[in-house]
């Protein structure tokens, strides 16, 4: 009896710690679909935004 149980409960102990691994995995993965996302992203906009700032220093510094 008392050796079911602790089979039992070292099973218990191994599916927590598998299961807290599992979940730095999915942070893992999340971060990175975000990361290239984001990536994406700025990789598109990147000239459109290189324009806008462009013109908005010009008519800053000449004062339109």
């Amino acid at each position: 009896m008392c050796i079911k149980m602790y089979l039992w409960w070292e099973s218990v102990k191994t599916n927590l710690r598998n299961q807290k691994g599992q979940g730095m995995v999915e942070y893992g993965l999340i971060l990175t679909f975000v990361a290239l996302a984001a990536l994406v992203a700025l990789t598109s906009m990147g000239k459109n935004l290189g324009t806008m700032f462009t013109t908005v220093a010009g008519k800053l510094t000449t004062g339109n």
